[in-house]
């Protein structure tokens, strides 16, 4: 049998260039197990790549902020606290740096995320005044309430489902994903990962992306034959 997978999805099911591989639809929708999809995205993203996957919409968005499982909605951390963090960084000159026409921040319930081309220094100082933290994912900084993380969600999701998390494997790529790696029976970074990620795994592949997870997985599929 293959065993249940905990999936990033930036920088683990995508390219590079920030697509997703389209290996995914090749190597997921008859995955003979549970695949949880961990991402820093706002909710609406990893519900609509579930459904286009054909697979049950089992999702940790937001770092941990949004669960979905068992058709229940579970919300951790404190939105309004991030939103007024977000707002003292642009008082005091920051800059999210999306524009005014972007949909990056529209859907997010638990958190807010700035460009990584945003004063780190700065939205660090506004999120520490407000009891919020900052996490940087390689792809956006996010502000978010302490405690809450991939990790912790995860936990939440296996108790509503019923999991073992311990039979879990995961791949990711970035310290958010550090979290998920100490709550599974195993845990892999794809080659592109982030220090923190790099350290946290059990195992770093050689490929990055989604090279490196669609070689984990078509291994894992191989073992259980």
């Amino acid at each position: 049998m293959v065993p249940p997978l905990v999936l990033d999805i930036d920088g683990t099911l995508t390219t590079p260039d920030h697509r997703l591989d389209s290996r995914a639809f090749e190597l997921l929708p008859n995955w003979d197990a549970p695949v949880v999809l961990a991402t820093g995205k706002s909710f609406p993203y990893p519900v609509a790549l579930a459904h286009f996957l054909g697979l049950p919409e089992t999702i940790i968005a937001e770092n941990g902020g949004v669960v979905y499982a068992d058709g229940r909605t579970k919300f951790t951390g404190d939105p309004d606290a991030c939103w007024d963090a977000a707002e003292t960084f642009l008082e005091r000159g920051g800059d999210l740096g999306w524009g005014t026409k972007t949909t990056v921040n529209r859907w997010r319930e638990t958190e807010v995320a700035a460009s990584m081309d945003a004063d780190e220094e700065l939205l660090r100082e506004a999120a520490t005044e407000h009891g919020q933290e900052v996490v940087d994912t390689g792809y956006a900084y996010h502000v978010k309430s302490p405690g809450v993380s991939k990790g912790v969600a995860f936990e939440l999701l296996c108790d509503i489902c019923e999991y073992d998390p311990g039979e879990f494997v995961a791949v990711g790529d970035s310290e958010n994903d550090a979290s998920t790696f100490a709550t599974v029976g195993e845990s892999y970074a794809v080659a592109n990962a982030d220090a923190a990620a790099r350290e946290a795994a059990d195992h770093v592949l050689e490929a990055g992306y989604m090279d490196g997870t669609a070689a984990l997985l078509e291994a894992l599929l191989a073992d259980a034959e």
